[in-house]
């Protein structure tokens, strides 16, 4: 199984509550997507890029 830096950046206990509700799913999905067979790496690297944007994104909406 290859190793996937970018999961670090979808860590979210640090964040306050009303954030992680916000940022959880994102984390989820990553670690869904890796932990599952893998035909095309690439692809799975540029899903993970766009999803760590749309977590970006999501969380900066709700920002206080």
């Amino acid at each position: 199984m290859e190793e996937w830096p970018v999961l670090k950046f979808f860590k979210y206990d640090h964040l306050p509550d009303y954030l992680k509700s916000i940022s959880a799913p994102f984390h989820d999905l990553a670690h869904a997507l890796v932990a599952g067979p893998i035909e095309h790496y690439s692809e799975a690297g540029k899903a993970l890029d766009k999803l760590l944007e749309a977590k970006d994104c999501a969380v900066r909406a709700v920002l206080k």
